[in-house]
């Protein structure tokens, strides 16, 4: 058996998805899909637009419910919950469409990502007793080390919104990393980037990998998805129509004729 083949079936599944059906009005978005992501690796999602990507990652983070199938993360089985409920259980979320605070500088929008560990009351907080102001501090420098990791220590008190596309695309994944997730759902997180800042990025990705975390990306950039996922799912029109390793994703007709074209690695 090789090496990779031994690696995944030591490795644990962290998500799996069965049989997972949503619908909109009587449109079917996703169509009986299955599949999981192990812990220690990084996989994607890819296909055309319209195919159910982000409806897809809606699904696991609980911003929708699907009518049918079964979710499990961790080894339970996840009955319905709320966005909130799932960010405590350890899975972290980026979006499509950038959402940071408008207002707040970079540091304080990564500060924010660790609500999930604050120990103190929000009462203490809202009297500023020191046991509040203490953890505030300590929140604030792991912050900082979390900036670093992205290379964004220099922008640290600059207002978010103030920072082009691609930076912006990293402090909300730096702000996602605050949560310190078991398990990272990203929707297009090179969007915006050059190949310099997503080949940084990608090891940021490999890192989390290596901690035994669980990465789920979408994106388009086929050489992304090439270079660090060890599995591909391709969906169009909501239906799953290939999975494997990338080179076996990328050279399938199915794919080409529905997706790649002749830009396989654009």
């Amino acid at each position: 058996m090789s090496e990779p083949l031994q690696q995944m079936e030591a490795a644990s599944k962290l998500l799996e998805l069965k049989n997972i059906d949503l619908s909109f009005g009587g449109v079917k978005a996703i169509s009986n899909i299955s599949f999981d992501v192990m812990e220690g690796e990084v996989r994607a999602i890819i296909g055309p637009n319209g195919a159910g990507k982000s409806s897809l990652l809606n699904v696991i983070n609980g911003f929708y419910h699907p009518q049918q199938g079964e979710i499990w993360f961790d080894g339970k089985q996840r009955h319905a919950m709320k966005p909130y409920q799932i960010a405590y259980q350890g899975i972290a979320r980026t979006f499509q469409n950038i959402r940071l605070l408008g207002e707040a500088t970079v540091l304080e929008n990564v500060m924010i990502g660790f609500h999930r560990h604050e120990k103190s009351a929000t009462l203490a907080a809202m009297l500023g007793l020191p046991s509040a102001g203490r953890e505030t501090v300590e929140i604030k420098e792991r912050a900082l080390v979390i900036l670093k990791e992205f290379d964004l220590q220099d922008f640290a008190d600059y207002p978010a919104t103030g920072l082009s596309y691609g930076h912006q695309r990293k402090v909300e994944m730096a702000r996602a990393m605050a949560a310190e997730p078991n398990f990272v759902l990203l929707d297009e997180p090179i969007a915006g980037m050059n190949n310099v800042e997503s080949d940084a990025l990608a090891e940021v990705f490999q890192r989390l990998a290596s901690a035994g975390k669980g990465v789920l990306l979408i994106e388009h950039n086929v050489r992304f998805v090439a270079k660090m996922c060890s599995y591909v799912y391709v969906l169009d029109g909501g239906r799953l129509i290939s999975q494997g390793t990338p080179d076996h994703v990328l050279s399938d007709p199915a794919v080409i004729s529905a997706y790649l074209g002749d830009q396989r690695y654009a």
